[in-house]
């Protein structure tokens, strides 16, 4: 069976619930990213997705990976954050070792699964090898370390010669940070307008010229002020839940004509502007 991919739920547990309850009880399901925060149920929001097993596939997204740097001692929580309650529940080394091991990209069926996008110069092969990278150092005996190195400034622009933290910065900042990019792949990281907000010389990261993903169907979360996005080639899935628009689950399939989409309104958890 091919599965339903779901857009961010930032914690918004209730919501996930609902659904769920409008989707075939065993259909395999994956996560776009941003399990967690600013919503007001991150903990229940992972202990739901872990118990799923192999019946659900995640990638980190922008908020998961703060999470991990928050946990581990090397960032501090931003003032729209609403991480306490899991970073003080029991089981919390628990949900932080399951999230640390979850992949940044996920490849099946002819679809790659990604948080926020790729960058143009890069292949399908390309990016699960780059994602691979990063992987391997969540995973090992240094991930707190890994983490705080980062975050940092820079980070933009890929040039295939990128070593160590540079690197990584550059995998980390494009798989779930990018929305806008110029035709040579550099990353702008500040503006969160939708498609039509482009800086100067930039573009949606998924119509640049050229781009060496084309022929792969993407799916994608992160961008809320894009929406829902059905494309041949692309399925945009962060339609705001948490600031009061709705979760999404669209059930891929090869044939566009053939995908549908079922989604639930959710209440406001978080002010846009504040």
């Amino acid at each position: 069976m091919l599965p339903y991919a779901i857009g961010d739920l930032q914690g918004c547990h209730a919501s996930l619930l609902r659904l769920l309850d409008r989707l075939p009880a065993n259909a395999p399901l994956w996560f776009a990213g941003d399990l967690v925060n600013r919503g007001p149920g991150s903990a229940a929001t992972l202990r739901a997705v872990r118990s799923m097993g192999k019946r659900a596939r995640t990638v980190l997204g922008n908020h998961d990976i703060h999470l991990l740097a928050v946990a581990a001692g090397v960032r501090k929580p931003g003032r729209q954050d609403t991480l306490d309650e899991l970073l003080h529940a029991p089981d919390a080394e628990e949900l932080i070792t399951w999230l640390r091991h979850q992949p940044l990209a996920i490849a099946d069926h002819g679809f790659l699964m990604v948080h926020a996008g790729v960058l143009p110069q890069w292949t399908t092969s390309q990016v699960l090898a780059l994602a691979a990278e990063v992987e391997t150092q969540l995973r090992g005996p240094d991930w707190q370390g890994f983490l705080g190195r980062i975050f940092g400034p820079g980070g933009e622009r890929w040039q295939d010669d990128l070593e160590g933290t540079e690197r990584h910065r550059v995998i980390v900042n494009a798989l779930t940070r990018i929305r806008f990019c110029t035709a040579d792949g550099v990353m702008d990281l500040k503006t969160k307008e939708g498609a039509g907000g482009a800086p100067p010389r930039h573009l949606p990261w998924f119509d640049v010229p050229g781009r060496q993903t084309r022929d792969t169907v993407l799916v994608t979360g992160h961008w809320s002020t894009l929406g829902l996005v059905l494309r041949d080639n692309l399925v945009a899935l962060d339609t705001g839940c948490v600031w009061g628009g709705c979760l999404s689950a669209v059930r891929l399939h090869r044939d566009p004509a053939q995908r549908t989409v079922e989604q639930v309104k959710c209440p406001q958890m978080q002010d846009p502007l504040g």
